[in-house]
């Protein structure tokens, strides 16, 4: 948590196999903070109770609780809009939260949003999406099997607030951000940045 207040604030928090220190996450982290973000990582409810595993059919609803707490946190620590920032299944429940909460966070910042099983791509997961109000960043690879670009141009159509999507070429899930593939990867937590602020350019300032 940031000692001292910031004009903006990100709360960003893992996929299902991950948790908090996630590379790419940090690096993440680590871009926004150089820009003036207060930004946080958090543990999902689930991953803080086991130390490894995916989420159970039964966790979503209490995750997205602990994503409502660690908003209302870093709010304290952000003294205009606050945004939220997951991936993959992080990243479903952050914009299931706004969904449910529209005026809670002032942007969303989905990287590889998991919009599909990779063995099932008729069960769709955009029931929520026409409730988000607010505007939504997808950033997502190429190659990943949980949606193709097409697919994801698609979802974030119904999405009816300003939207974009920034395509990773050649990559899957990870983003080409495993702990093996970090160093290849390093220019991308400054071009998501980018495009994230390009996205939010003619917001205000005022807290949310």
């Amino acid at each position: 948590m940031p000692s001292k207040p910031a004009e903006r604030g990100l709360v960003l928090t893992h996929g299902a196999g991950s948790n908090s220190q996630a590379p790419f996450l940090i690096a993440l982290a680590n871009a926004f903070g150089e820009a003036g973000f207060a930004v946080l990582r958090c543990d999902l409810p689930y991953r803080q109770a086991r130390s490894f595993g995916p989420p159970r059919p039964g966790d979503a609803a209490r995750d997205r609780q602990g994503l409502l707490r660690a908003v209302e946190a870093l709010k304290k620590h952000a003294s205009g809009n606050v945004y939220l920032g997951g991936h993959s299944y992080g990243g479903r429940q952050s914009s299931m939260l706004v969904a449910q909460v529209p005026d809670l966070v002032a942007g969303l910042l989905l990287s590889s949003y998991p919009l599909h099983p990779p063995s099932n791509p008729s069960r769709l997961r955009t029931e929520h999406l026409p409730k988000v109000k607010v505007p939504t960043l997808f950033v997502h690879g190429t190659r990943d099997p949980f949606g193709s670009i097409d697919e994801i141009e698609s979802a974030r159509k119904l999405i009816p607030a300003k939207t974009s999507l920034m395509a990773v070429e050649g990559v899957g899930h990870d983003l080409g951000f495993s702990r093996k593939t970090a160093a290849a990867s390093k220019e991308l937590p400054a071009r998501v940045l980018a495009a994230f602020l390009e996205l939010i350019s003619n917001q205000y300032t005022e807290g949310r």
